[in-house]
């Protein structure tokens, strides 16, 4: 199958060895990538363990699977990198009550310990 993430690659050559924890993301952008995609899927386990430590008491892994499971996450642009650590990105899906969505955010990452979290993230119009 595509990979949700839309970046034209299959799934088991773009997110999958990701959310398989057979390797971590190499760029902030991969890591966004992977976590649409494990909104998409849903994989909620993936989207705590890739969100940063002070980030998740704001977070718990069955509210993270519930909203990947109540929406239908149809596509993934990536806006802008203004920078090695931040991507930009607009995700549309369509609710639970079928009304299209738009969540266009400028998110923050920060390497850990050779890996990329999630840090924060600032909703834009």
């Amino acid at each position: 199958m595509n990979c949700p993430c839309c970046s034209g690659k299959l799934y088991e050559d773009c997110c999958q060895p990701y959310h398989l924890k057979e390797k971590f993301a190499p760029t902030a952008e991969a890591l966004m990538r992977s976590r649409f995609s494990a909104f998409a899927i849903p994989n909620g386990e993936y989207l705590w363990e890739t969100t940063s430590s002070n980030k998740r008491q704001f977070h718990n892994k069955k509210d993270l699977q519930e909203w990947g499971e109540i929406n239908e996450w149809t596509k993934l642009e990536i806006v802008d990198k203004p920078s090695t650590n931040k991507v930009e990105f607009k995700a549309f899906y369509i609710d639970e009550d079928g009304n299209e969505q738009l969540h266009h955010e400028l998110s923050k990452f920060k390497m850990i310990h050779n890996r990329w979290y999630y840090v924060t993230g600032e909703f834009l119009d």
